[in-house]
């Protein structure tokens, strides 16, 4: 999603809103699809352009759950050695078709597999909002002095959104993926943390159907979301947003740099 302002809106119903959004392609991190229908806050830091800076310095790098491949496929320059990987087949069809023609290499791996590469293959290792991180594989593949630069959820993540649909979440639940505990476990992998930084940002959904998309696009938010099992609730948001404006949600967002110590 992005910042830009929202143009004028044309009142559309909600059968026709929901229908749409159903019948759009979730497959990789292309998010070209809320134009106009949500925005979300950037990060301060700019991501892309950080990744696209350290990439332009390394001799060897590995984006670990690219998605799609478009943020790395979007880079500027990229290292003579480039490789990335992805669990999701339609993912892996979508990154290779992007990354390939600028030379770089796609492997299908699950996300809770080993990385399939030797100790330390690369100098620098990136990922985009990782389901989860793998410290230890993170740290072996990593040469001595290399760096893991990543943009992670954080904390309690869109959660207006969540709870809307699934009710209060435990406290324990709220306070999953905090950079603190993402600091510890890279440190606990023999890492130092160089840099580490945490934004809330602000996220407003102009209809039904740019909900419904997010849900099916970003699964684990409501795990097994259809439109069938919450009709209802999304009928009463529909006419929530139609009658009191956007919905606004909070995105967390956080950026770790760790550097293995070495040459």
């Amino acid at each position: 999603m992005t910042a830009a302002p929202r143009p004028p809106r044309t009142p559309r119903s909600f059968e026709d809103l929901v229908a749409q959004a159903e019948a759009a392609s979730v497959d990789g991190w292309d998010f070209s699809w809320f134009e106009g229908r949500a925005t979300e806050e950037r990060p301060s830091w700019g991501y892309a352009r950080s990744m696209g800076e350290r990439l332009a310095r390394a001799s060897a790098a590995l984006d670990i759950q690219t998605g799609g491949g478009e943020v790395l496929a979007a880079a500027p320059t990229l290292p003579p050695l480039t490789v990335a990987t992805e669990g999701w087949p339609p993912n892996v069809a979508r990154a290779t078709a992007l990354l390939h023609p600028r030379g770089a290499g796609v492997v299908a791996s699950p996300e809770d597999a080993p990385l399939p590469f030797a100790d330390e293959a690369f100098d620098l290792v990136t990922s985009r909002h990782p389901v989860r991180t793998y410290w230890d594989e993170i740290a072996r593949v990593l040469r001595p002095g290399g760096t893991y630069f990543s943009q992670q959820v954080g904390p309690a993540s869109v959660f207006e959104v969540v709870e809307y649909f699934l009710g209060p979440q435990p406290e324990e639940v709220r306070k999953g993926r905090h950079p603190d505990s993402a600091r510890a476990a890279a440190e606990a992998a023999g890492l130092d943390v160089v840099d580490l930084r945490a934004e809330r940002l602000r996220m407003e959904f102009y209809d039904i159907g740019a909900v419904v998309h997010f849900l099916r696009k970003v699964i684990w938010m409501v795990p097994g979301f259809t439109v069938d099992q919450y009709r209802p609730q999304l009928r009463a948001l529909h006419e929530q947003i139609e009658t009191k404006g956007p919905f606004v949600a909070h995105s967390a967002r956080f950026l770790i740099e760790a550097r293995k110590p070495g040459a």
